[in-house]
């Protein structure tokens, strides 16, 4: 809260906005307030930005990281359950569900930045835990943790984007952001894989460590506040010191006691995920996509040591195909976002509407179906390895643009609580990452890797009309629930 009132301080608190009507009440000093996020300067947007994307990166590479070097550690605990093994690396997105709902509602009370370093203080010290384990039942439960602390860049990374950058310019920034969530993953089993056969397991949670903790570094010198609400708050407060009068209020203060206020934030998420058609659909949605990129990322290893006979250390290089995928899913969502919506609001008389991020997601949402056809059956009849990775490349183009759009989305429609939105969908979201993993294993051996693919590829093909029906009727949905929240 200091560097807060530094910033403050140092741009000024004396002007109030003249659109003010209520001389207690603090605003903007005029449109071009420096105070104001969406005003700083472009390379104070982008290296704030720099920073929560570095964050994002770290903590979803740890989920992923420790999955080659997973059955090292089943063999040191004298385990040979399968199941236990796959839950072992999945229960880290379990927590992923978990911390949302109380990382988003402290954000939208306390800031963005108190929260973004608290945490990662937090992940650095469980995931110091997991490398001390003693039993298995330890890993599991500091891996557990790990990944509650883990989520809050994943969770307010696109409400930040929202904070700081204007409607018609969050795609780029959207793109660089969404590297880490979608990447990470991908990434960290090809380090892992190397590193634990060459150092142990336990190694692969040091490296998480030195990377965590670099991040906290940086979080620590060079994140601001971006929460226009929180800055409003400091404001007032300072006027208050400075003026000696206690009636000053900030012009975004919402009228609730403290204690009222947790209550309704707390609880806001949840109440958007049960009330909410928009968030439930897009939870789901969200929830499916992120579970089939772990169900690769889980099984990947058996099937290219299994049937392809790749080595452990080069099994992680079988991630490429679907980390290119997501490159090119990433630069055609990042640049291809912004353009369709700025066409859109041209053809609206210059109106945007949160519709108008969907049009990319109703052209990706096919591929994620046509990826699971492809992956199953060409490894069914174990044609060249290179065909089932080349399938997997079409997901990751598939599915990189659905979680840009989704995030977008969101944070266009529900504004100053995005982050309890998007909170919202990533409960749902991490439990299919944790889950569908181990309902897939059975699965598999029951119906084999073509038909059981096949499964989840019908799944995702019932998926294909939902965004084209929200670009369709998402704004008289929006309208109805407005008030709700």
């Amino acid at each position: 809260m200091a560097g807060l009132e530094e910033d403050i301080s140092a741009l000024g608190t004396a002007s109030v906005d003249k659109k003010t009507k209520n001389p207690n009440e603090i605003n903007w000093a005029g449109e071009n307030d420096q105070l104001n996020p969406r005003n700083w300067p472009v390379g104070k947007k982008w290296l704030n930005l720099s920073v929560i994307s570095v964050m994002t990166l770290s903590t979803p590479l740890a989920s992923s990281m420790f999955a080659p070097g997973a059955p090292q550690a089943m063999r040191e605990f004298h385990s040979d359950n399968s199941n236990l093994e796959t839950f072992v690396v999945s229960i880290f997105v379990l927590g992923f569900a978990f911390g949302p709902l109380l990382v988003a509602p402290l954000s939208e009370i306390y800031g963005r930045r108190p929260i973004y370093v608290l945490s990662n203080l937090l992940f650095c010290i469980f995931t110091m835990a997991c490398a001390l384990s003693k039993s298995l039942g330890m890993l599991i439960a500091f891996r557990f943790l790990a990944g509650c602390a883990g989520s809050t860049p994943v969770t307010l990374g696109g409400a930040t984007i929202g904070d700081t950058f204007p409607k018609d310019k969050r795609g780029a920034a959207m793109a660089l952001w969404g590297m880490g969530p979608l990447l990470g993953p991908i990434i960290g089993p090809i380090i892992g894989g190397y590193l634990s056969q060459a150092k142990g397991w336990r190694w692969v949670f040091w490296l998480q460590l030195i990377a965590s903790g670099a991040t906290f570094v940086l979080g620590l010198l060079l994140l601001k506040e971006s929460y226009s609400v929180v800055i409003l708050e400091g404001k007032a407060e300072l006027m208050r010191k400075e003026t000696g009068n206690q009636d000053l209020v900030s012009a975004l203060h919402h009228g609730l006691t403290r204690k009222s206020h947790f209550t309704h934030a707390i609880v806001r998420p949840t109440k958007m995920l049960l009330l909410s058609p928009i968030v439930m659909l897009l939870s789901i949605y969200t929830a499916f996509l992120f579970g089939y990129l772990y169900l690769f990322i889980t099984t990947f290893p058996r099937v290219f040591t299994g049937k392809y006979h790749f080595s452990v250390n080069s099994s992680g290089l079988a991630y490429i195909g679907l980390g290119v995928g997501c490159f090119f899913g990433l630069i055609m969502a990042g640049k291809g976002s912004d353009v369709v919506y700025k066409k859109l609001e041209e053809k609206n008389g210059g109106e945007g509407k949160s519709e108008f991020r969907l049009p990319l997601l109703v052209i990706s949402a096919p591929l994620v179906a046509i990826a699971f056809f492809w992956y199953g059956w060409s490894v069914e009849a174990k044609v060249h390895w290179i065909i089932p990775i080349l399938g997997s490349a079409l997901f990751g183009m598939g599915m990189m643009p659905g979680f840009i759009c989704i995030n977008m989305y969101l944070v266009h429609s529900f504004g100053v609580h995005s982050a309890s939105a998007i909170a919202a969908s990533k409960v749902l979201q991490s439990i299919g990452g944790a889950l569908l993993p181990l309902v897939a294993e059975p699965m598999y051996d029951r119906l084999g890797l073509g038909w059981g693919n096949s499964v989840l590829a019908f799944i995702a093909l019932a998926f294909v009309p939902v965004p084209w029906i929200l670009f369709r009727y998402g704004g008289l949905l929006r309208a109805r629930e407005r008030a709700r929240f």
